[in-house]
């Protein structure tokens, strides 16, 4: 047995009483940075365009920020306490919720429309995006299933119940138009069925009729063409296509090592589109250079290996399948980001989480946050703890080969054996005993 496993079937380091696990003061941590980060970087991008734009107030977004900064908080908080106990049963209500707001959406004299696109509901500061809190449903949608149904993992066939869900939530992202949000959800529901266990054969068949779909989503609609060659080509376009990828690439460049200095950008002053939301990124490389990029990308990168940590640690089949799922949503969606802002995919219009501004964005990470917080300090799911099931085992979350039954690991396996030997010793001695007295029998007789 290796150190490795060894570690695994041993006791977990005791804690003093009332404090948390180190996974979850990781995810506090690095959340609580990324949202300060956030805070600070929406306020120097937005401020000039803000006071020169119909507001008049340079501080206009930092006020929606921290607003709702502040209620995503409280919603982390509550979520932190009874997250999983109280969503789980929930979950059907808040699939059903999701898709009729994408519904709603669309329909005309509803739905918002902004930048050529019709995704918002509301007015004035409770406009929300539905296609948000459908990413979050959607996640705790396909771990409640999975957990619930462990077989379904075995055939594309009985995945369909979920995969059918996904693709109409999808269809109706992408006839907002949405694309960037339907292609997270379709990478955040693959790393989901990675953990679950399904086969990397039927994984790829997934990948290979998802990936024809969106070459025709693409084709299909002129916009994305040009986004795709302005991503291919930036130069061939510089005022049209090509130009957000260009004015984000002089951004990066001009900040080098150390940046320019906190609020001292000049792309963000109505050169480069969207600084503040999608672009934050590329005024973080400007003012604060590559250090501001690595610090971003390490509390990503500490953000994920305690989400994974606390997947792996979790009580049960349904927190680890939440936690993966959650915790790639967040990542996912953080990747496509910084690779479009960075030149390495085309760009979406998908936000920064924690980063970025945007309303529904914000309440739904910090929500998230708070149900992965609730799973790494030993929250389980009503279902579960009412069943007295144990902690099920993901092969590729916690390695090793398929699931083991509660009570029936290595521990219990030795304690059989010595058992069993200790049973076929005591009865060689009954035997070596009984045979002596016989023998002294025959010779007294």
């Amino acid at each position: 047995m290796t150190a490795l496993s060894l570690s695994r079937v041993g006791p977990r380091t005791r804690r003093r009483p009332g404090a948390q696990p180190v996974e979850y003061n990781l995810l506090l941590t690095a959340t609580l940075c990324l949202l300060a980060f956030g805070v600070v970087m929406v306020f120097s991008a937005s401020s000039t365009t803000s006071l020169l734009g119909k507001s008049g107030d340079s501080a206009y977004y930092l006020k929606r920020t921290l607003l709702f900064g502040a209620g995503g908080l409280v919603v982390m908080r509550l979520l932190s306490l009874r997250g999983a106990r109280l969503v789980r049963p929930l979950t059907p209500l808040l699939v059903a919720a999701s898709f009729v707001l994408l519904l709603a959406v669309l329909v005309p004299g509803v739905g918002v429309s902004a930048n050529g696109a019709q995704r918002w509901i509301g007015a004035g500061l409770f406009q929300i995006q539905p296609s948000e809190f459908a990413k979050l449903a959607l996640v705790l949608y396909g771990a409640h299933l999975l957990a619930s149904r462990p077989r379904m993992t075995r055939d594309i066939r009985t995945l369909m119940p979920y995969l059918l869900v996904v693709a109409l939530a999808c269809l109706l992202m992408v006839a907002e138009p949405d694309l960037g949000t339907a292609i997270v959800v379709c990478l955040t529901t693959g790393a989901l069925l990675v953990a679950a266990g399904v086969k990397i054969r039927h994984l790829m068949l997934l990948a290979g009729g998802i990936g024809v779909v969106l070459l025709l989503a693409i084709v299909i609609e002129p916009y994305r063409m040009q986004r795709l060659t302005g991503f291919l080509h930036p130069s061939g376009d510089p005022g049209g296509a090509g130009f957000q990828a260009i004015q984000a690439k002089i951004a990066l460049g001009s900040g080098g090592i150390f940046g320019v200095g906190l609020g001292q950008s000049l792309q963000k002053a109505f050169y480069l589109p969207e600084a503040h939301t999608d672009m934050i990124a590329a005024v973080v490389g400007e003012e604060l250079g590559l250090v501001g990029i690595s610090m971003l990308v390490g509390l990503f990168g500490l953000f994920g290996y305690a989400g994974l940590r606390t997947a792996q640690r979790a009580r049960d089949r349904y927190g680890k399948l939440v936690a993966a799922g959650l915790t790639s949503l967040i990542l996912t969606q953080g990747i496509v980001n910084l690779f479009a802002v960075l030149g390495l995919a085309p760009l979406t219009g998908v936000p920064l989480p924690f980063v970025s501004y945007g309303n529904s964005s914000l309440l739904v990470m910090l929500a998230a946050t708070g149900l992965l917080l609730n799973i790494a300090r030993g929250g389980q799911a009503a279902t579960a703890a009412r069943n007295g099931r144990g902690a099920a085992r993901l092969r590729v979350v916690d390695g090793g080969r398929g699931r083991t039954r509660s009570g029936a690991g290595p521990a219990r396996g030795r304690s059989v054996a010595r058992g069993a030997k200790s049973r076929d010793s005591r009865g060689g001695n009954r035997g070596a005993r009984s045979a002596g007295a016989r023998r002294r029998r025959r010779a007294s007789g």
